[in-house]
């Protein structure tokens, strides 16, 4: 039984997961045979599992709180409107050709705290009816992880415009420097956030090779780092000059590719408030601080931007539906010219 703490209203944007649920994911060897999968205090390591034929990745659909608690969002697909979903552990998992997967375990909880679903959110894809040993399992990082799905965040090797026009490689960066933003001007670099994850699944970067948004060079951010485009003319027909795109709503396979693959060195860039920031040239968002992505930042400089927020950019965000077509980004190329 887990304790069900108090939510608070809800705030911010939903969120959608494309979830399994633990009856489809069942273990096929080891000490708990025949069980779905379950909460980090029943999994024994070495048990293999395997993904139902049958099974398909389900919306789950979440909406944080006040309380920087995680809620049921109504018109999920799957849950109890208003339940509680808690983020229970990581978990490692290696198919027989040593291919290491994360996975995070979710666990939603009816009103009295006991269990009433437990979902896997993979982080990389999964093979039906292939076996999957579990190696490993962390009960602290599922937020860290959980976070790190959204944030902004760049690659190494990625130059920054500073204030002065000069590039600077991301990595180079410092707290104090000082960057051009679109609509504040130069502003200090607060935080420089850094790590390295294994480029699978929604950790693998979206490449915008060069010329495919009229950038020099190639552009390669996280999958959600959403880029700022100023449609001269509407031509995706959003109604609306101001643009936010994630990246990976414009991959078509030619001019923005994923790198999947390997790993992967990501770093995070935080100012006193979000901003547009230029990196190769593109227009792109810094990092936000919200109620999901504020476990990846440490407590004290969190702590000193609590009032961190995106005013001048709500509303911006372009929906997928209008994004899914293969010419998107050569439009919003055209678009953004003079």
């Amino acid at each position: 039984m887990m304790t069900a703490p108090k939510s608070g209203p809800a705030i911010g944007p939903t969120q959608n997961l494309p979830v399994f649920q633990a009856e489809g994911f069942r273990v096929r060897q080891g000490a708990n045979l025949g069980d779905p999968l379950s909460h980090a205090d029943d999994l024994m390591l070495d048990d293999v599992y395997v993904l139902g034929a049958d099974a398909v990745p389900q919306r789950l659909t979440l909406q944080a709180t006040a309380a920087a608690h995680l809620n049921v969002a109504a018109h999920s697909d799957l849950g109890q409107t208003g339940a509680e979903v808690h983020l229970d552990c990581t978990i490692t998992l290696m198919s027989p050709e040593g291919q290491i997967t994360d996975a995070i375990v979710m666990v939603e909880t009816d009103p009295d705290g006991d269990i009433a679903q437990v979902y896997l959110l993979p982080l990389a894809r999964l093979s039906p009816r292939a076996p999957y040993a579990l190696v490993g399992m962390d009960r602290s990082d599922a937020v860290t992880k959980f976070a790190q799905m959204t944030c902004a965040r760049f690659t190494r090797g990625t130059h920054i415009t500073l204030a002065s026009g000069a590039q600077k490689p991301i990595e180079a960066l410092a707290v104090g420097d000082r960057v051009l933003t679109r609509n504040d001007g130069a502003q200090p670099v607060r935080w420089v956030g850094q790590s390295t994850v294994r480029a699978v699944g929604d950790f693998a970067p979206i490449c915008i090779r060069a010329g495919a948004l009229n950038n020099d060079r190639d552009l390669i951010v996280s999958p959600d780092h959403r880029l700022f485009i100023y449609q001269r003319k509407d031509r995706l027909g959003a109604g609306r000059s101001e643009l936010l795109v994630k990246a990976r709503h414009l991959v078509n396979g030619e001019s923005v590719i994923v790198q999947d693959g390997g790993f992967v060195d990501y770093f995070e860039l935080l100012f006193d408030s979000h901003q547009i920031i230029y990196a190769e040239g593109i227009a792109a968002e810094s990092m936000l601080i919200n109620t999901r992505t504020k476990s990846s930042v440490p407590d004290d400089v969190s702590a000193r931007l609590s009032t961190h927020s995106s005013a001048g950019l709500s509303g911006l965000d372009v929906t997928e539906a209008l994004l899914d077509r293969p010419d998107a980004a050569e439009l919003l190329r055209r678009a953004s010219l003079r």
